[in-house]
């Protein structure tokens, strides 16, 4: 398939697929009328010498100094030099191809000011597979995420460097390889590609995908220890969370009733405490609580994803020009900052059903630590050291960087977002949390183990999934390949994949 792109109507769906699965993009015609209708009218200014900042003007600080005829055109070449100022290790291609998506839907609206070959040979670049080598760290997340797009920026000149068929080239190698002709820059063209928010956006985009499968996980875990813990499963039903209101924990219930249905103990055939402990009979509203931040956090990234974050912003129908702050990254690194607390906060409570599992005072009659050979063996003991040393980073990375801006230009930039700071440090959470997880799901298969009860057809079908990857701990042997593959178990959403096939969707 390809995707259309309108400037309208881009989904965090959408910035996966093309920049994990390499989907191919096209241009709606509409969208290319209204590039050229923008240029022709940034052409006409120019010619009438009105003054516009960042084609005739410098930027920043220099924003009141104006340009000659002759030094418009070089700078452009030299804002991207100037800007192109990251350090640090190379970005996932995925990052650096949802920030190209990203910036081609801004410019398909017609109010940027670029000629149509820049935002063409963008869409080339994502079609051939020319993905720019971009540093991750430098931007502050206001006036755009001006160091890494000007390193994709770079590749207009033939200038950078780029990977292409898992090589990495100089920019105009590659692009020579992949038979993308080299537009140049001209008026407005740097600034034009640069000058939003769109790699912390890309990020942004990709990380809340990852966290609803996460999510959906944390649910099938938490289902799993609840029937080895022999929870009372009526705190889950439907109506309790409907007459609250909220709609996460109504998904969240309806979610971890999906996995329990047809076992004894959602068939009140088990044995059960009339009221059990926060972490076993508060699942629902905790991770719902999340549900609905990712939800906030996912309504803010898709509007930033279709709307305009330029400076200046072309308006050809009223053949005008406004300058303003549409780059301001705040309204994604405030809900993203919410979004990657909400991954703790589950993990928190994953950790604290773990340790359920393993204390034979809690476990109600597993034995302790989850071993038939407690004093020789230790059984999952140091499992939940792991666990709580990676909550423990978690809650550190917690801390807002929205509220950490540090004053840039000579004061002119004195409040950003530092939105790629939250993006960044929201996969280091989630990293984490795909180990925290993958431990709450080996004890709680290891606990199913020794109950002689049946489960529910979800629980059952994770388990038998958890098999082919981890053995049942009869006797102690090095865990931390266990933890490894549970990781990456999680990471690869086979568990929710095979589940979903089993119960339907956990949406």
């Amino acid at each position: 398939m390809t995707l259309i792109i309108k400037g309208a109507g881009l989904t965090i769906e959408d910035v996966v697929n093309v920049a994990r699965n390499n989907e191919k993009v096209e241009l709606h015609p509409e969208a290319v009328e209204r590039i050229i209708k923008c240029r022709t009218m940034l052409e006409n200014k120019i010619e009438a010498h009105e003054i516009m900042y960042g084609v005739n003007t410098g930027i920043g600080e220099f924003s009141e100094v104006v340009l000659d005829d002759d030094q418009v055109k070089d700078f452009q070449k030299y804002l991207i030099y100037n800007h192109a100022a990251g350090i640090g290790e190379p970005m996932p291609l995925e990052y650096v191809r949802g920030a190209m998506l990203g910036r081609i839907n801004v410019h398909a609206h017609g109010n940027s000011g670029c000629r149509p070959e820049i935002t063409q040979t963008l869409v080339d670049m994502l079609n051939k597979g020319v993905t720019p080598w971009v540093c991750q760290k430098g931007s502050v997340g206001a006036s755009g995420d001006l160091a890494p797009m000007s390193q994709i920026a770079l590749l207009m000149m033939g200038e950078g460097q780029a990977y292409f068929e898992g090589e990495i080239y100089e920019g105009k190698e590659a692009l020579e390889r992949a038979g993308i002709p080299i537009p140049g820059l001209e008026a407005r063209d740097g600034l034009a590609t640069i000058n939003g928010s769109n790699v912390l956006t890309a990020m942004s985009a990709i990380f809340l995908y990852d966290a609803n499968n996460w999510l959906k996980q944390a649910e099938i875990g938490a289902a799993m220890s609840l029937e080895a813990l022999k929870a009372n499963m009526k705190p889950y039903t439907p109506r309790l969370h409907e007459v609250r209101g909220f709609k996460g924990a109504i998904r969240s219930a309806n979610a971890i009733n999906k996995m329990v249905d047809g076992g004894d103990l959602k068939e009140n055939r088990i044995a059960c405490k009339v009221q059990d402990a926060y972490s076993m009979r508060s699942t629902p509203q905790v991770i719902g609580t999340a549900h609905d931040a990712l939800a906030y956090g996912r309504s803010q990234v898709e509007i930033e994803l279709n709307g305009v974050g330029d400076n200046p912003i072309f308006f050809p129908e009223e053949n005008m020009q406004l300058s303003g702050a549409n780059f301001q990254g705040s309204p994604v690194s405030l809900p993203m900052d919410m979004a990657g607390v909400a991954i703790t906060m589950i993990s928190i409570m994953s950790e604290r059903r773990m340790n359920r599992l393993n204390n034979p005072a809690l476990s109600v009659g597993l034995p302790a630590f989850l071993t038939k050979g407690a004093g020789m063996f230790s059984g999952l003991m140091l499992s939940q050291y792991t666990a709580d040393m990676q909550i423990v980073e978690q809650r550190i990375l917690s801390a807002p960087a929205s509220i950490q801006s540090i004053p840039a230009a000579a004061d002119q930039e004195d409040f950003v977002s530092m939105g790629m700071n939250t993006a960044i440090k929201n996969f280091q959470i989630l990293d984490n949390a795909y180990g925290i997880l993958g431990i709450e799901i080996m004890a709680a298969a290891q606990a199913l183990d020794f109950r002689e009860y049946s489960f529910g057809k979800g629980v059952t079908k994770a388990k038998e999934v958890v098999r082919r990857h981890v053995e049942f701990l009869d006797i102690d042997r090095p865990l931390y390949n266990d933890h490894n593959a549970m990781k990456d178990l999680v990471k690869s959403c086979e568990i929710l994949n095979e589940v979903e096939k089993v119960v339907g969707s956990l949406e």
